[in-house]
């Protein structure tokens, strides 16, 4: 990046109109971002779901499907980069994202099989049975987690403690660190980086000092904030995370997952161990007893898929070009003025957020509530704003920064006052049920 640019995160003044956002948008460095993604519509405000893709992505696709054509097998070791460690040779790229070193990164099966086997292998690699979660994580995490403890003929009931939130949108430290001081039997604090409703980020580094202070592990789900929060896991001690690659790393629909795991652990056997963790050196020796790879990459389990882990190699390198601390900068304006937009334009027609204001303490969408979020959420879509509905009343709206500009978010907040405006939601019914 030219380090003359200016900032990316110098929102508009809310009271300029369409004029200041696009005037900001001129002064926005990576605003010919955009260009390099195929942004599937005009305005796209689903990336925490899922990214769009880009040219760098397809090509990296591209060219392992030409190797597959070229090569056949051999590609494993003849390829441009040998398909044997592609997924460690991703997990180096991706680690400074993730404040890791290299080994403690790698590419490996899909989050809730990755939440699977890390919470499988510390529990069975500690005296206590319990691990702390709270009332507001994403279910794959409760339904992983109790299935591990009914592995083990733990009660999930008695095995899960459930932090509960006091508002239904948001979580403090403090009630984590109160739920630890009334159980001694603790294994792990397992919690995410942002809900996925409400948006909070929560303090990553607070959490594993509670943690630790307790005798406990410090895990993550990282899925809603890898590619637009910076992470600094290894300096502050996080034990282990899990996040998908499809989000905000935009490398396509079930794209392989990632993990990290500190260094410390290494050399711990997997609870789920499977051959592609064996020790690289030696497994093609076929021994029957595993041998765990002396890095994070133990804990992968089947052969990657190829062709969901091809594209990440793409995306990863616009990240780089573009820079995670500057992808946050203006991650936090947008969001910024999204707030501040639905505060002047949308609060009379009973819109509010319920994401944090505090920059410091949001990821990268925002929660808008509305009493008939559903109808809301279904009316934009028709519109051509395509955004997500979280129950009981949230329309989540992800200004991601790689292809999205403040005029995008002022277009939006302007459709949806029309929508309301027009009294338009009338027209629409709710449901139950179906993928929203």
């Amino acid at each position: 990046m030219n380090t003359d640019s200016p900032p990316a995160g110098a929102r508009p003044d809310p009271t300029d109109g369409r004029a200041g956002a696009v005037a900001a948008d001129r002064r926005d460095p990576l605003a010919d971002f955009r260009e390099r993604f195929d942004v599937p519509d005009d305005y796209y405000m689903d990336g925490n779901s899922l990214g769009p893709i880009s040219a760098e992505a397809e090509a990296s696709l591209d060219r392992i499907v030409e190797e597959w054509r070229d090569l056949g097998i051999r590609g494993w070791t003849d390829a441009e980069q040998d398909w044997f460690t592609y997924a460690e040779e991703l997990g180096d790229d991706l680690a400074p994202l993730l404040g890791a070193d290299a080994e403690e990164v790698v590419l490996a099966n899909s989050t809730t099989v990755n939440i699977h086997t890390l919470i499988g292998t510390f529990l069975d690699e500690a005296d206590g049975t319990k691990v702390v979660v709270n009332d507001l994580d994403f279910p794959t995490d409760h339904y992983a987690i109790r299935a591990q403890f009914r592995q083990r003929g733990i009660d999930p009931d008695e095995g899960l403690v459930v932090v509960e939130s006091e508002d239904g949108r948001t979580l403090a430290e403090r009630d984590v660190a109160d739920a630890l001081e009334s159980h001694d039997d603790v294994v792990v604090v397992f919690m995410p980086s942002v809900f996925y409703r409400s948006g909070q980020l929560l303090d990553v580094e607070r959490l594993t000092e509670i943690a630790h202070d307790h005798g406990a592990l410090a895990g993550f789900d990282l899925a809603h904030s890898v590619g637009v929060v910076p992470h600094d896991l290894a300096d502050i001690g996080v034990d282990f995370a899990v996040w998908c690659s499809y989000k905000y790393l935009n490398a396509g629909p079930g794209a392989l997952a990632g993990l990290y795991v500190n260094r410390d652990h290494f050399g711990t056997t997997p609870a789920l161990a499977g051959w592609w963790g064996h020790d690289k050196s030696t497994q093609f020796d076929m021994n029957l007893e595993f041998t765990p790879a002396d890095s994070a990459g133990a804990w992968q389990i089947g052969t990657p898929h190829l062709l969901s882990l091809a594209p990440l190699e793409g995306s990863l390198s616009i990240i780089r070009d573009a820079g995670i601390d500057t992808i946050r900068e203006k991650s936090v304006a947008l969001t910024d003025y999204l707030i501040a937009l639905v505060d002047e334009r949308l609060a009379e027609f009973g819109c509010s957020v319920g994401t944090p204001r505090d920059a410091d303490r949001r990821g990268g969408h925002v929660a808008v509530e509305h009493p008939e979020g559903q109808k809301l959420a279904e009316a934009l879509k028709d519109r051509g704003v395509v955004v997500d509905f979280r129950p009981p009343n949230v329309v989540r709206l992800c200004p991601a920064p790689l292809y999205t500009g403040f005029a995008d978010v002022w277009d939006v907040v302007e459709i949806a006052r029309s929508v309301l405006a027009e009294g338009a939601l009338a027209e629409y019914e709710t449901s139950s049920g179906g993928v929203t």
